[in-house]
């Protein structure tokens, strides 16, 4: 299977006034066998080491999937996700102790995605989303969960456990989006709980037409720059990661 993305994560306006830092982190890779993996996450802006926690996620995660595929023909067990992330979990405890603090403040949220060639397997704690396209509709396979109230969420630091959602789905979409919830309300509408197609459609088709296999590193350079310009920051002040992924 031959797979092509394209991916970018810009710092919000709001933090660039705040002299913070970009809190997103994410990561694709392909993983043999017609695999790829792919993740987002959201450091928490009220979390000292948020950004830090959002790294350590997307790498813990694309280490455990690569050492996986190599071993094993099969995508991991439900069972087998969940100890991965109480592992992580485990791993972001250890490291608060030692630097004098709580898991709280590497706080994080969760959107991942394994495709393989008869199986896709998403992962899912907070306000990030995943869709996929089928015969040309977009589904939202990963809707942005909100907590007990609207500008807050879950993540995966969260205590006792974290809100984690796995859905195993058919291998029926040919293309992929994952991104954060800085670019949520441009590409989904909340009042139908759909994906915008006027968004996906266009950001999608050179991404299919590239005539490269692997990340797409001048579309992606593109994708930069539209989601820092004006029309993107005039909408929303926060962190923006979108991942494109066509293929399979």
């Amino acid at each position: 299977m031959a797979w092509r993305w394209a991916s970018a994560s810009v710092i919000g306006t709001s933090h660039i006034q705040n002299g913070d830092r970009l809190q997103d982190a994410y990561f694709v890779s392909e993983l043999g066998n017609g695999c790829i993996f792919a993740v987002v996450s959201d450091g928490a802006g009220s979390a000292k080491f948020g950004a830090f926690g959002a790294w350590l996620t997307c790498r813990f995660l694309s280490v455990r999937f690569r050492e996986w595929m190599q071993e094993n023909p099969e995508l991991p067990s439900d069972e087998g996700l969940v100890d991965w992330v109480d592992e992580l979990r485990d791993r972001i405890s250890t490291i608060a102790t030692r630097r004098g603090t709580v898991p709280r403040q590497f706080a994080a949220t969760l959107a991942a995605i394994i495709v393989a060639p008869d199986e896709a397997v998403t992962l899912h704690i907070g306000d990030s989303s995943v869709v996929g396209r089928k015969g040309g509709e977009w589904d939202v396979l990963c809707w942005p969960e909100n907590g007990e109230y609207a500008s807050s969420t879950y993540f995966v630091t969260d205590d006792p456990e974290p809100r984690l959602n796995i859905t195993r789905h058919q291998r029926e979409h040919d293309a992929f989006a994952l991104f954060s919830d800085g670019v949520g309300d441009l590409a989904l509408s909340h009042l139908e709980q759909a994906a915008h197609p006027r968004f996906f459609d266009p950001m999608l088709r050179p991404v299919d037409a590239a005539p490269r296999e692997g990340r797409l590193v001048e579309l992606s350079a593109k994708l930069a720059t539209y989601l820092a310009g004006p029309s993107v920051c005039e909408r929303t002040d926060d962190d923006k990661t979108l991942i494109l992924i066509s293929g399979g």
